[in-house]
C-alpha cells in the first residue's frame, strides 16, 4: 500500500521542475507522479493523477498561477497547493491566499524547508518563507485609518523596496502613466514631495 505523499509539479522552468522532482523523490515518503510546464497543460491530466500537494509557480505560460489556483480546487478539492515562487508582491501573496493556496514559498527557500512544508500542507497547515511571514503579519498591523487606497498603498510598498515606475506597472499590468499618477495622489494626500519623505511619512503612521 503507498503511504508516499503524492506531489505534482507545474512549472515552466525545465531545469527547475526536474530539480524539484530530484529534490522530492529523493526524500524517504514522497513522490512526484507528474511534473508539468503549464497549467493549461495540467489540466488535461492532472484529475487522473490525484496528487496530495501540489507545488505551483505563478509565472506560467498561459493561465497563471494565481488564477489557476481556484481551477485546480474545483478540480482537485483535497488537494493542498503550495505555492513556490520568485515572486514576493503583497498582491500575489494575498491574491494566491484568497483564492486557496495553502502555503506560499519563495524559490530561495532551503531544500530541506520545501520537503517539511509539503508534509505541512498535507497535515493542514500553511507554510510560509519567513519574508513572506512577515509581509503578512505586517498587513494586519498596519493603521486602518490609512487615506491611500490599497492600490496606492501597493504602489509605495514597491518604492519603498527600490522597484522603480516601469517595474511598477509591468507587474501590475498597468500603464507607467497610471503609476505616475497613483505617485502624484500618495504624494497629495501625505502632503510630501518627495520618495523618502512618502516612504518615512507612511512607515512612521504604518500605512506601509
Amino acid at each position: 500500500m503507498n503511504h508516499n505523499i503524492n506531489v505534482v509539479i507545474i512549472e515552466d522552468d525545465e531545469t527547475i521542475r526536474n530539480a524539484y522532482a530530484f529534490l522530492i523523490n529523493n526524500a524517504d515518503g514522497y513522490e512526484v507522479i507528474a511534473a508539468y510546464r503549464s497549467f493549461d497543460e495540467a489540466s488535461q491530466k492532472i484529475t487522473t493523477n490525484k496528487p496530495d500537494v501540489i507545488l505551483l509557480d505563478i509565472e506560467l505560460p498561459g493561465t497563471n498561477g494565481i488564477e489557476a489556483i481556484p481551477k485546480l480546487k474545483k478540480m482537485l478539492p483535497h488537494a493542498y497547493i503550495l505555492i513556490l515562487t520568485v515572486y514576493e508582491s503583497e498582491k500575489n501573496i494575498f491574491d494566491a491566499l484568497a483564492n486557496g493556496a495553502s502555503g506560499y514559498l519563495t524559490k530561495n527557500t532551503p531544500s530541506s524547508k520545501i520537503i517539511d512544508a509539503i508534509k505541512e500542507v498535507k497535515e493542514g497547515g500553511g507554510p510560509m518563507s519567513i519574508n513572506i511571514a512577515k509581509m503578512v503579519i505586517r498587513s494586519f498591523q498596519k493603521n486602518p485609518e490609512t487615506p491611500l487606497s490599497k492600490r496606492e498603498t501597493l504602489i509605495l510598498e514597491m518604492i519603498s523596496n527600490g522597484k522603480g515606475r516601469s517595474v511598477i506597472a509591468r507587474e501590475l499590468f498597468i500603464d507607467p502613466e497610471t503609476v505616475r499618477s497613483h505617485i502624484k495622489n500618495i504624494y497629495t494626500k501625505l502632503n510630501v514631495n518627495s520618495k523618502a519623505d512618502a516612504i518615512k511619512t507612511a512607515r512612521d503612521n504604518r500605512l506601509i
